[in-house]
């Protein structure tokens, strides 16, 4: 048997406690937990939501190095059949360039985003099949010398417009090496295309990945329309038949290269979301596509690949796969000493801060987290609960709130790492609004409520100024970032529906931005106004979902451990905190974001 001190040159350490920056595989036995521990990550590999082309279409071609550099050509948009639209990706959105000299569909494509090739296909009026091939200098298109044989529905590969290998296809005018199927190859080699050796089974809408003189071809149809599985591997010279794909299906799309691929995309029938992974052996079925189609582009690489256009409907989606890349999870962190919802909040996660909220009673109970436990402090001088928190763990503010009975009110107590201060109130007094600061010096409230109102004040560290409003009243919403750069989103608009509305704060004025994927109130944020988090809270029920935003588009995360609302929460979008709540009853719970996936685990 493998021992660790074999792999990893040393035996097993003991530690009082966790060490402080352990590595990922690092093994050690905590002596106060009695627990073998190891330091692990999460690694996953999936396709994500890119921007949409310009012109949706199926039948096109594609060529990039990965998922952020990469141009799409020609197709088929269904009126008027074919097209010779070029678009360029940067990784965000996709830009209309210069057209192909020639309009086709059904065509094939290699090389780069500045360097690429594209070649044969069909042209109008159809079916004209064409062998015509046109060089990309990253500006325009330039006719350069025809491939021997015209086809269409073939596969290529190449690293830029001098160097490529086109394979396959069908003509179904012009014959082809197997009735009208090609099994012709042809290099390319910057001036013109020479016939080299045959692949072992003719077939079309065929799938290909490499290079010139090292490639592969999978999937396809054969001559009595079957699909087919099989996959051969080019080491220059000829093809060998390897392991097949695990199912058989044509017209997908492929990226990488003959010893690390990805095939993506097809037809069974009917359209896939398949995506399986070639490892030079043999492949393995890995993360589906969100959308199914056949008939689409890709280009990059097996670790950083995209998908683009496709049918049904000529498909203007694109999306992006990020191979083996650590995935958020929420860790369960030490239960607050005191259980309750609706916390004032501040601070980060190895340095936060939870004050006031509701027991069934209001309480101005104060506890500090360090990364492992709350310790409780000096209790506010007001009991109350669904105030706006900001700040740090040693410079905080806490504004208005719920003193239920009582009334609603304005107080505003500052937090000075020992103990809290009375100090100017706010101009409106009211509970369920949110808050978004640096310090006990600068922060900013907005929202809240009843009735529910888009008041925003600022404090400069001695009184409360008001400031232009959110765009939307809402109350029960959440908050993020500092008094110049703030976010606020979700809540409750009248007459009770839950928002997804998403509001950017600039340090004078609201801008309506991109809305939540899911509708809720009663959510915990943590982040900055481009980089946040939000988290847990109600809809008819408690949730648990997580999202996270880019300062562009939220996007879906894992869910926390227990669904709460209610929730109240700060840190940072890598490093968040989430404490309190209802489950339905008050929660003590706390959990810890981990973005980056590197988390410690007990071995069992």
């Amino acid at each position: 048997m493998t021992e660790y001190k074999g792999i990893k040159g040393g035996k097993v350490q003991n530690f009082d406690t966790d060490p402080d920056n352990p590595y990922v595989g690092q093994v050690w036995y905590n002596q106060t937990l009695g627990d073998l521990r190891v330091r692990a990550t999460t690694l996953t590999s999936a396709w994500a939501t890119g921007g949409n082309i310009n012109t949706g279409r199926f039948n096109l071609a594609g060529a990039g190095s990965n998922n952020s550099s990469g141009i799409i050509m020609g197709g088929n948009t269904g009126s008027p059949p074919a097209v010779g639209n070029t678009e360029s990706y940067d990784g965000t959105s996709w830009t209309e360039v210069n057209d192909m000299t020639t309009v086709r569909k059904n065509l094939s494509g290699a090389g780069t985003q500045t360097s690429a090739l594209a070649f044969g296909g069909e042209a109008e009026p159809s079916p004209t099949v064409t062998g015509k091939t046109e060089s990309w200098n990253g500006t325009s298109w330039t006719e350069v010398a025809d491939l021997n044989s015209s086809r269409m529905l073939l596969a290529g590969c190449g690293t830029d417009n001098t160097s490529a290998l086109a394979f396959g296809g069908d003509n179904p005018g012009g014959g082809g090496s197997s009735g009208e199927y090609f099994n012709a190859t042809e290099s390319w080699n910057g001036t013109s295309w020479t016939e080299i050796g045959d692949l072992n089974t003719a077939r079309r809408q065929i799938a290909g990945a490499g290079i010139q003189t090292a490639a592969l071809v999978f999937g396809g149809e054969n001559a009595s329309l079957s699909q087919r599985s099989d996959t051969e591997i080019w080491n220059g010279t000829s093809w060998a038949e390897v392991n097949n794909l695990n199912t058989a299906k044509n017209s997908m799309a492929g990226a990488g290269t003959n010893t690390s691929a990805l095939g993506f995309g097809g037809s069974v029938p009917p359209f896939t979301t398949q995506t399986e992974s070639w490892n030079g052996s043999q492949w393995t079925e890995v993360s589906d596509m969100n959308i199914a189609k056949d008939t689409l582009a890709g280009f990059g690489t097996s670790i950083s690949a995209l998908a683009a256009g496709g049918q049904p409907t000529s498909a203007i989606a694109a999306e992006e796969w990020n191979a083996n890349f650590g995935y958020g999870v929420w860790v369960t962190g030490g239960d607050l000493n005191t259980a309750r919802s609706s916390i004032g909040n501040a601070g980060v996660q190895t340095a936060a801060l939870a004050f006031g909220g509701s027991t069934g009673s209001q309480t101005g109970a104060t506890e500090s987290y360090n990364g492992t436990a709350w310790a409780e402090l000096n209790d506010l001088n007001t009991a109350r609960s669904q105030g706006a928190g900001s700040g740090t763990s040693t410079s905080a503010l806490f504004s208005g709130g719920n003193t239920f009975p009582g009334p609603l009110v304005a107080n505003n107590e500052s937090w000075d790492g020992t103990s809290w201060t009375e100090v100017a109130d706010i101009n409106t007094a009211r509970r369920l609004f949110a808050g978004a600061g640096t310090d006990n010096t600068a922060s900013i409230v907005f929202g809240g409520g009843p009735p529910n109102t888009g008041a925003t004040e600022s404090w400069n560290g001695t009184s409360w100024t008001e400031v232009n409003d959110l765009n939307t009243a809402r109350r029960s919403l959440a908050g993020a970032g500092t008094e110049t750069a703030g976010l606020g989103f979700g809540g409750v608009l009248p007459p009770g529906s839950d928002s997804t509305n998403t509001e950017s704060w600039n340090g004078t004025s609201w801008t309506e931005v991109n809305d939540l994927n899911n509708a809720r109130n009663y959510l915990a944020a943590a982040g900055t106004n481009t980089a946040a988090l939000g988290f847990g809270g109600n809809t008819t029920v408690s949730v648990a979902n997580t999202e996270s935003w880019n300062g562009t588009n939220w996007t879906n995360e894992n869910d926390l451990n227990t669904a709460r609302g209610n929730i109240s929460g700060c840190g940072t979008q890598p490093a968040g905190l989430a404490f309190g709540g209802l489950e339905p009853a008050q929660s003590s719970a706390t959990e810890e974001w981990i973005g980056d996936g590197i988390i410690t685990e007990t071995v069992t």
